[in-house]
C-alpha cells in the first residue's frame, strides 16, 4: 500500500502545479497553497525543449496547450550579425506526433496548469504559506500563516528562489547569489522567418527569439550588470536598446522597436544550488527552492517540470517515504547540477567575454544529456 496518501505543496508555480498534476495523477490528495492572493504570472513566455516536452506529454497536459503554443523543431546559433554559426536540430522525445521544442506564452501555460490542477480535484488556498512545520511519527503538522492547521504524510516545497520553506530547512546556509548579469524580455508581433528558437551571440551578452504562437514572439538578452544596479522602471526601454547597441541585423532592427518600459520584464539572474539531499524526514524541496540556475540554456523551468514527474513516480513505486525520496534524489541530483553548473558557466563566460568558449558544443552536449530519460 502506498504510504503517502496526503500531500502539501507549497507554491503554486510551474513546479507546484505540476507537482500537483502529477501526484493527483497517482491518486495522492493534494493541498496546494500560494502566498499570492492572485495569480500572478511574471514573464512574457517559456521555451520547452525535447526533454520538457515529454515530461509535459507524460502529465497529460501537453495537449491542452499546444494549440496555443509554438510548436519548432530546431535551434539556430548566430553572430551578433545574423549570420549563422550552427542549426541544431531538435528531437522529437514525446513521440513523433508531438513537435521536438514548443514556445508558449507564460500565462497561456498557467491557465492550463491551474484548471487541470483544480479539475484532477486539489484543494488550492491563495494568500497562505506555512509558518511552522513540525514532524512526528509518520506525519508532519503544518500551521498555515492563517492559523489554521494541518496534517500531511509529505509537503513538498515548491516556493521558489527565496524559498521559506528552504529556511525552514536548511536556515540561511543556501542563500540566492547574484551572478553578475540580468536579463531582459520583451514581446513582439512576430516576424515570418522566425519560426525556430534564434539565438545571437554578442561580445558581452546574448540575445534570442522565441516563438510563442502565430502572431507573437519573445525577445530575451543578457547583460553584465556589476553591482546589481537598481533600474529606474520609466527608463528601462532605452536602458534595454543600449545594451542591443552591438547588434545588427534582425536584432538590431527589433531593437528601435523597444519603445514601451512598461513592456519591460528585467530581472537580475540570481542562483542557488543545494548540495546535499532535499529532504529532511517528510519534507522534500523542488525546482528553484533548490537549484535556481540561469537561462542561458532554457532548462531552468524544465528541471522543476522534471522535478514533479520524478517525484510523483516514485512515491507510487513502493518502500518507505525515506526511500522514495532517496531514489528521488538519485535521479534528480546529478541531472540538475549539470543544467545548473552549465548554465553558469555561459554567463561566466559572457561576462568574461571569451571569445574562445565553446558555446555550440555544450549546447550539443545538453542537448543530448536532458534528451536520456530521466
Amino acid at each position: 500500500m502506498n504510504s503517502v496518501k496526503k500531500v502539501l505543496i507549497v507554491g503554486g508555480g510551474i513546479g507546484g502545479l505540476c507537482a500537483a498534476i502529477a501526484l493527483r495523477r497517482k491518486g495522492i490528495e493534494v493541498d496546494l497553497v500560494e502566498l499570492k492572493t492572485q495569480w500572478t504570472v511574471y514573464g512574457v513566455g517559456i521555451l520547452q525543449q525535447g526533454n520538457v516536452v515529454r515530461e509535459m506529454a507524460k502529465l497529460g497536459v501537453l495537449d491542452g496547450y499546444l494549440g496555443a503554443a509554438f510548436a519548432f523543431e530546431d535551434v539556430t546559433l548566430s553572430n551578433t550579425a545574423g549570420e549563422q554559426l550552427a542549426r541544431l536540430p531538435g528531437q522529437r522525445l514525446a513521440g513523433p506526433e508531438y513537435p521536438a521544442n514548443v514556445g508558449i506564452s507564460r500565462l497561456a501555460l498557467h491557465q492550463v496548469l491551474s484548471e487541470t490542477t483544480i479539475a484532477l480535484g486539489a484543494s488550492i488556498r491563495l494568500g497562505l504559506s506555512v509558518q511552522t512545520l513540525e514532524q512526528a511519527g509518520e506525519g508532519v503538522d503544518v500551521l498555515f500563516t492563517d492559523s489554521s492547521h494541518g496534517r500531511y504524510d509529505l509537503v513538498v516545497g515548491a516556493d521558489g528562489l527565496y524559498s521559506h520553506l528552504r529556511g525552514l530547512l536548511f536556515g540561511e546556509q543556501y542563500q540566492p547569489r547574484f551572478t553578475g548579469q540580468s536579463v531582459w524580455r520583451y514581446n513582439f508581433p512576430r516576424t515570418a522567418g522566425v519560426d525556430h528558437l534564434a539565438t545571437f551571440q554578442g561580445p558581452a551578452g546574448n540575445a534570442g527569439l522565441v516563438p510563442l504562437g502565430h502572431d507573437q514572439m519573445y525577445m530575451f538578452m543578457t547583460s553584465h550588470e556589476p553591482g546589481n544596479p537598481r533600474m529606474d522602471a520609466s527608463t528601462l526601454a532605452s536602458e534595454m536598446r543600449q545594451r542591443l547597441s552591438g547588434f545588427t541585423g534582425l536584432i538590431g532592427e527589433l531593437r528601435e522597436q523597444i519603445s514601451n518600459s512598461d513592456l519591460v520584464v528585467y530581472k537580475p539572474l540570481e542562483v542557488v544550488f543545494v548540495s546535499e539531499p532535499w529532504y529532511r524526514g517528510r519534507i522534500v524541496l523542488i525546482g528553484d527552492a533548490v537549484h535556481a540556475t540561469t537561462p542561458h540554456l532554457g532548462q531552468g523551468a524544465g528541471m522543476a517540470i522534471e522535478d514533479a514527474v520524478v517525484l510523483g513516480e516514485e512515491l507510487v513505486a513502493g518502500g518507505s517515504v525515506e526511500q522514495q525520496l532517496e531514489r528521488f534524489m538519485a535521479r534528480r541530483y546529478e541531472r540538475c547540477k549539470f543544467i545548473s553548473e552549465s548554465s553558469e558557466l555561459v554567463g561566466e563566460k559572457e561576462t568574461a567575454h571569451d571569445s574562445s568558449f565553446d558555446r555550440v558544443g555544450l549546447v550539443r552536449r545538453m542537448i543530448e544529456f536532458t534528451a536520456v530519460a530521466i
